[in-house]
């Protein structure tokens, strides 16, 4: 038997208090994922509680790639945070541990931004 997976499209604005009240029922964050699309990135949130999983999604323009933290709530978050501010160039407000743009060393700015060859 599969188990459901729900994947609940949420505004950014939203995403503190939503992974706060998933925080306060006792959900993990399992993971943070990120996809690029032409003109805008897709988020997605992923947690867990006794084998259940839950996703938020979170799509924010390539032009406005600007999202707030949820370490307030899950501070192991901020890894996962500060590798979509140096892979994708998403900045992320009131991260609890900012390594602005240094968590990783790569030779080019937001290497998962670049265009691909045709």
């Amino acid at each position: 038997m599969i188990e459901p997976q729900p994947i609940t499209t949420i505004d950014r604005s939203e995403l503190p208090a939503k992974a706060a009240s998933l925080a306060s029922q006792g959900y993990r964050l399992v993971q943070i994922c990120c996809t690029t699309g032409e003109t805008a990135l897709e988020l997605t949130y992923s947690f867990d509680k006794q084998y259940a999983f839950s996703n938020l999604r979170v799509i924010v323009p390539r032009n406005d790639a600007v999202i707030p933290s949820i370490t307030g709530s899950y501070l192991a978050a901020f890894t996962y945070e500060n590798e979509l501010q140096d892979l994708f160039g998403i900045t992320v407000t009131d991260l609890a541990i900012n390594y602005n743009g240094k968590f990783y060393t790569t030779a080019i700015t937001t290497p998962f931004l670049q265009k691909r060859a045709k």
